[in-house]
């Protein structure tokens, strides 16, 4: 008598990363090798090195990379010294942090925090300037790496908290911003 087994379909699930920007990109488990970007295969890698280091290698160059924080579906990485943080969504629950956020009463004010603790080494921004959504507000060193921290909205510096040598903790309000 002859045994077999059947081979399982592998049944492919959809995610959608989110930046704290709001661009998404489509993610679809199980991985594959390819990376795609707005379904296009890519010419990114992404690989280990024999002392453990990640990198992400592009267009012929290579950068670092590590996962500096990651709470639920939230990630905070750096990559060549700079922070980026996103979510990882379901479709379905995609769908649902939208609704919410449409139909959630908006704080006239955004409170922008550090990352990550560290020390800040430069503000470029004062208090009643204008900024716009993705514009660097100050520069805070941590691990020896200096990371850019970017408005996530547009409007007016209300309140600058952070002073040039200030040591912060995760967390801590940096820059006070009235959304326009």
């Amino acid at each position: 008598m002859k045994l077999s087994r059947k081979k399982k379909k592998e049944q492919t699930t959809e995610y959608i990363a989110v930046s704290s920007t709001n661009n998404k990109y489509k993610i679809k488990n199980p991985f594959s090798e390819d990376i795609m970007i707005n379904h296009k295969k890519s010419d990114i890698k992404i690989f280990d090195d024999e002392n453990g280091f990640t990198y992400i290698l592009f267009k012929k160059k290579k950068y670092l990379a590590e996962i500096v924080e990651k709470s639920q579906n939230k990630y905070t990485v750096l990559i060549n010294g700079v922070s980026y943080t996103f979510t990882i969504e379901t479709p379905i629950s995609y769908k649902r942090k939208k609704y919410l956020e449409k139909n959630q009463q908006r704080s006239k004010t955004e409170m922008v925090e550090a990352p990550m603790p560290g020390k800040i080494v430069d503000v470029l921004m004062e208090e009643g300037a204008k900024v716009k959504e993705g514009e660097a507000l100050l520069i805070l060193e941590a691990m020896k790496m200096q990371n850019e921290i970017s408005s996530t909205v547009s409007g007016t510096i209300k309140k600058v908290f952070a002073k040039i040598g200030d040591v912060v903790n995760k967390e801590d309000v940096l820059i006070e911003i009235e959304r326009d």
